[in-house]
């Protein structure tokens, strides 16, 4: 009987590891789905002498997205720095003394001491600091497609990377808005160029895990917690 729980639990154990190595693959986001061309009706074949329609050749337009499903590159430039820091220092004194009455002009007494004189002091300190400090850094590319074309000529863009390395898995994903002066002559424009970016970077797998706190870690540094 011992034997054969031993086998079940190294059993487990073995199925358990290798649930563990299993890879990550990153999942593709539904929202940054690219977005096909609008479908256009063929042009009508006419033989002409010279020129055939649907076969010219732009000579002097350059190769920037301007349509609905054309792609374009978006350079990732992002870098913020945040630094808060703030000090509060408070302090109140009160006291209170009020002497010992007199009654037809002796003071009242009981056993020989004073019983209606009083004296009240009270102070109050209060110091508070704190200080927080931020930086993050995000550089490389990603192409992305044009979702939609707003009637002032901006583009509304959206796309993501997806990458799955060995121990895990990676997944950029951006959307926003560009106007089409911002995009250079080889079809790339900055990040810092996109209005309402919206910028996702992270990752799931060994390494993700590692850097994350486990369920009761979490538990015990909620905001509940009282201690």
């Amino acid at each position: 009987m011992n034997e054969t729980i031993k086998s079940l639990l190294f059993s487990g154990l073995l199925l358990g590891s290798a649930g563990c190595s299993t890879t990550h693959h990153a999942v593709s986001d539904p929202e940054y789905a690219p977005v096909r061309p609008l479908s256009v009706k063929p042009l009508p074949v006419s033989d002409g002498s010279i020129y055939r329609a649907g076969f010219g050749v732009a000579l002097f337009e350059d190769t920037k997205a301007v349509h609905v499903g054309d792609i374009i590159t978006i350079i990732l430039r992002e870098q913020t720095n945040a630094s808060k820091k703030a000090s509060t220092t408070t302090a109140k004194e009160s006291a209170v003394d009020m002497a010992t009455p007199t009654l037809f002009g002796a003071g009242v007494k009981y056993r020989g001491q004073d019983i209606l004189s009083a004296s009240i002091d009270a102070k109050r300190d209060f110091k508070g600091e704190g200080d927080s400090t931020q930086s993050n850094s995000l550089t490389g590319q990603i192409s992305v497609t044009v979702a939609d074309v707003l009637p002032n000529g901006n583009l509304v863009v959206r796309g993501e990377k997806l990458l799955t390395l060995n121990q895990g898995s990676e997944h950029i994903r951006i959307s926003g808005i560009v106007r089409p002066t911002d995009i250079s002559p080889d079809n790339t424009v900055l990040s810092s160029q996109v209005a309402n970016a919206r910028i996702i970077y992270g990752g799931q797998g060994v390494l993700a895990e590692a850097n994350s706190k486990g369920w009761l870690q979490r538990l015990f540094d909620g905001s509940w917690w009282p201690f």
